[in-house]
């Protein structure tokens, strides 16, 4: 793992067609006539973030994250592209500047504060422009909901700080349109339960290692404990993602997309 942050690229991008995925998704939906400056929050090592520059070649096209490593790896790629190291919320609460579109996939999950945040990022939107987001919902998957139960279960528990480890802050439907509604001229909701096909259980701890497990074994001190963790993780899966007749394996992933155009 990234030891000053915790964001490994390598692992995130060992599943990058399946990330990228609901990225396409989201961008193929934005209906804007004129898109000058796009800029991508959470872009991670940018795969997303080359998703809109090819969606819009015209447009200038920024990334942002709070990950060094993340950064480091997105301006390998693209050394002449604007990447910004920053927090999402620090950059809604401060920034002066406006997009045509401002896009996030699969990152604002991490942030909390929603009833706050998405008011502030619909400012950072120009008039005639959209706020585009895409984040998981599977709280209730057997995937997402086991590494919570092992890690406040007997053995684990005084393992990991007292206020737990950081998790998921998406709220359902209705909240989303309560708070953009008044704000907005259209919105765009929709949910995709995504099923990935995977070689096995294995993959599916993989998948999870590149996000959401990631708090869970940053949490943890030592290297025995991490390896521990992981594989009695991967027991208590098993059964819930059982092998088809060639032996692979369906991973059903919960998204939610909504698009604001201001």
């Amino acid at each position: 793992m990234n030891r000053k942050d915790g964001w490994d690229p390598r692992q995130y991008l060992k599943f990058a067609s399946e990330r990228t995925r609901p990225c396409h998704d989201l961008a193929g939906h934005v209906s804007l006539s004129d898109v000058r400056r796009v800029i991508d929050l959470g872009c991670g090592p940018g795969n997303s973030t080359e998703v809109l520059a090819s969606r819009w070649p015209r447009a200038e096209v920024a990334g942002l994250d709070n990950s060094a490593g993340m950064i480091e790896t997105a301006r390998q790629s693209h050394p002449d592209r604007r990447w910004i190291l920053q927090g999402v919320a620090d950059w809604a609460a401060t920034a002066d500047e406006q997009f045509d579109l401002v896009f996030s996939n699969a990152a604002l999950q991490w942030v909390g504060d929603h009833d706050v945040l998405f008011p502030r990022l619909l400012e950072r939107v120009v008039p005639g422009g959209a706020l585009a987001v895409q984040m998981p919902c599977g709280f209730n998957t057997p995937g997402q909901r086991l590494m919570h139960e092992l890690a406040t279960s007997p053995p684990w528990v005084h393992k990991f700080p007292s206020e737990g480890v950081p998790q998921w802050h998406v709220r359902d439907i209705n909240f989303y349109y309560d708070l953009l509604a008044p704000r907005t001229v259209a919105l765009d909701f929709w949910k995709t339960d995504y099923l990935h096909i995977l070689p096995n259980a294995e993959a599916i701890v993989e998948w999870y290692g590149g996000t959401a497990l990631r708090p869970f074994l940053d949490a943890l001190e030592s290297a025995a404990d991490k390896e521990q963790f992981t594989s009695e993780y991967l027991e208590l899966i098993r059964p819930y993602y059982p092998p088809h007749p060639d032996g692979r394996v369906l991973l059903p992933f919960p998204r939610m997309f909504l698009i604001a155009y201001r």
